[in-house]
């Protein structure tokens, strides 16, 4: 889109602007998914849906959990009524656990998975995944982490030996871009706008080669450089 509009505009200036914009956008996170075994048979339907909502799938993993590793993952329910039944039923067949990277992933998961109750998902968000799969408020068919804090311990649950990454919040990717890459990528979005190639990314990808500030010099054999003045 940035390059786009760089091609049709043909100004530094609303170049520049375009890119920070865009930049200021840059926030991924990562959350945990599960289809559970009321809807594993579903899971085809489910991870359609998954990448129609936009988001990446990192990592998958389908599994069959003891009672005992349910009881774990489940710890913070533990003593509440619902518990018992909730770890029979999650150990009651195969599960698909999935790692999901999406801008406001957490939350938007959470609204594609609709309200914990079926009958509410229903009523409230009748295209959610629990009301469209879900049978009752235990069998709802999917689950997500609902903080940053529960998609990390989550994720290292089932996934044990992910490297997870720190992303990069919007400022963060800001500054990187406004030090490391916008001067010299402006320089060629702007020499494209002046000669507007055929082919515009063979051309820029061409030229951010040519020019780039870090590229290694290459001397030849028995060359001699001289002396630096300071």
């Amino acid at each position: 889109k940035i390059l786009e509009t760089a091609a049709e505009s043909g100004s530094l200036i609303e170049i520049n602007e375009n890119m920070e914009i865009a930049s200021s956008y840059i926030h991924v996170e990562q959350t945990l998914a599960i289809i559970k075994p009321d809807a594993i048979e579903n899971a085809s339907e489910i991870e359609e849906r998954v990448l129609n909502e936009g988001f990446t799938i990192l990592q998958t993993r389908r599994v069959h959990l003891t009672p005992e590793q349910t009881s774990e993952f489940y710890v913070e329910h533990y003593g509440k009524m619902f518990f018992p039944s909730l770890v029979a039923f999650m150990s009651s067949g195969d599960i698909l656990a999935m790692i999901l990277a999406r801008k406001n992933g957490i939350k938007h998961w959470r609204s594609v998975i609709g309200p914990t109750q079926t009958s509410k998902a229903r009523d409230e968000a009748p295209d959610s995944l629990r009301a469209l799969y879900g049978t009752d408020n235990q069998r709802n068919a999917v689950h997500g982490s609902d903080s940053p804090d529960s998609a990390l311990r989550e994720i290292h649950f089932f996934f044990p030996n992910a490297i997870l990454e720190p992303l990069p919040t919007s400022t963060e990717a800001k500054d990187y871009l406004t030090r490391d890459v916008n001067p010299t990528l402006l320089q060629g979005l702007t020499e494209l706008c002046k000669r507007k190639p055929t082919d515009p990314l063979i051309w820029l990808s061409d030229w951010l080669a040519e020019n780039n500030p870090n590229k290694p010099i290459i001397r030849e054999p028995g060359e001699i450089t001289e002396p630096s003045s300071d």
